[in-house]
């Protein structure tokens, strides 16, 4: 019976000991998180860009792989019923992948940045799709590929950059506020030179009305002076009769005295 029960025993920790081995040792396998543009416009004939981007708890080693894929979005098209690897990438080497995108995918990301990127140069009409991004390092193999839609258009069907969007609408901000800011300047220049011209109206009025009085005043005097006389005035003359001789027959004469001068006080 004690055999049988320590038997049973090393049996149970071995086993104990072989699960945390497997749990704490070796360890699940962890996701990689992988990034790419939801969507990329470019003008047909010029050089496209897809960028993709991976995160990683491991180190990236020469095992890392790197994988795009390419469906078409043409019911015509060959590759429209499921994706078709286009390029791929491992232990530092590149493998092109069918002839119609071997001389046009070029590899521009950096692995050990964690940069997957490629550009497709010159973009066609006929790659209108979607793009795959797969991304293994090792033991992170766990993940969700990264899909980016391409629209290859014509020049005139490009949206605008918001970059300009945003330079013009500043420089617009900007002309407006100096419109602004003359304007006002102008206005308080205005005012500025109407409150000096009324000023200057008021003393001219104040200066011309001032000696208005005095002259009233002189042609008072005037009327004074001509009214009053300038010299003394001479009294009334009184007549008499002299008698020179002092006789009664001797001849009378009439001659005009002077009796009196008579001053207006």
């Amino acid at each position: 019976m004690e055999s049988r029960w320590l038997k049973n025993v090393c049996r149970r920790v071995l086993w104990s000991g072989c699960l945390l081995y497997v749990v704490f040792v070796t360890g699940p396998a962890s996701a990689i998180d992988i990034h790419t543009d939801p969507e990329v416009i470019v003008q047909n004939g010029t050089t496209g860009i897809l960028r993709c981007t991976f995160k990683s708890s491991e180190v990236v080693t020469k095992g890392t792989t790197v994988t795009w894929s390419f469906q078409s979005n043409q019911p015509d098209h060959r590759y429209f019923k499921a994706p078709y690897v286009i390029y791929y990438f491992f232990d530092g080497k590149e493998y092109p992948g069918p002839e119609e995108f071997r001389e046009r995918v070029q590899f521009i990301g950096d692995i050990n940045k964690k940069d997957a990127s490629i550009q497709l140069s010159p973009a066609q009409f006929s790659d209108n799709g979607t793009f795959f991004c797969d991304v293994k390092n090792p033991p992170d193999v766990t993940g969700t590929q990264a899909r980016t839609e391409l629209r290859v258009v014509l020049k005139e069907s490009l949206p605008q950059s918001n970059t300009k969007t945003i330079i013009f609408a500043v420089c617009g901000a900007l002309i407006l506020l100096i419109a602004v800011a003359v304007a006002a300047c102008f206005a308080v220049r205005v005012l500025h030179n109407r409150h000096d011209y009324e000023g200057c109206t008021t003393l001219e009025g104040v200066s011309s009305e001032a000696p208005r009085p005095l002259k009233k005043v002189e042609s008072s005097r005037e009327g004074s002076r001509c009214t009053s006389p300038s010299g003394p005035l001479q009294g009334p003359v009184i007549y008499a009769q002299l008698d020179h001789s002092g006789s009664k027959n001797s001849f009378h004469k009439m001659e005009p005295v002077v009796y009196a001068d008579i001053r207006k006080n």
